[in-house]
């Protein structure tokens, strides 16, 4: 089907598929934009899909519910009505891994290399 599988390829093929084929059914806070097929599929299952904005394609930037709706969780998608939170739970982070900002502990090389003292709580093993 696809002979030049370059990121310029897969970008302009995904841009002719949603223009051709796309229906719009929402976005989320961060404007990434979902679609759904128009076009009964032989399986019955529709086929959906995710435009990011900004262009990067990184999973971790769509929201819990908006991957259920596109993994066939659940069968209609996300709307501001049916989005419930619990009180404890936090709002969406993307995954930071490998960026500047990513989480790093006390005494990380990229942090200086240097950390507190053991509490005092530790005994090395020596063997005897």
């Amino acid at each position: 089907m696809l002979t030049f599988l370059t990121e310029w390829g897969m970008r302009a093929y995904l841009n002719y598929k949603t223009w051709r084929h796309g229906e719009q059914v929402g976005s989320d806070a961060d404007g990434n934009t979902y679609y759904r097929d128009r076009r009964k599929q032989p399986s019955g299952r529709e086929r959906r899909w995710v435009v990011f904005k900004g262009g990067e394609s990184e999973a971790t930037r769509v929201p819990p519910e908006w991957h259920g709706w596109l993994h066939h969780q659940s069968k209609d998608p996300p709307t501001e009505q049916s989005r419930w939170r619990r009180d404890w739970q936090k709002p969406h982070e993307v995954n930071l891994t490998g960026t500047d900002d990513a989480y790093r502990p006390p005494g990380d090389a990229l942090k200086g290399g240097k950390r507190d003292r053991a509490t005092g709580d530790y005994e090395p093993w020596i063997p005897s």
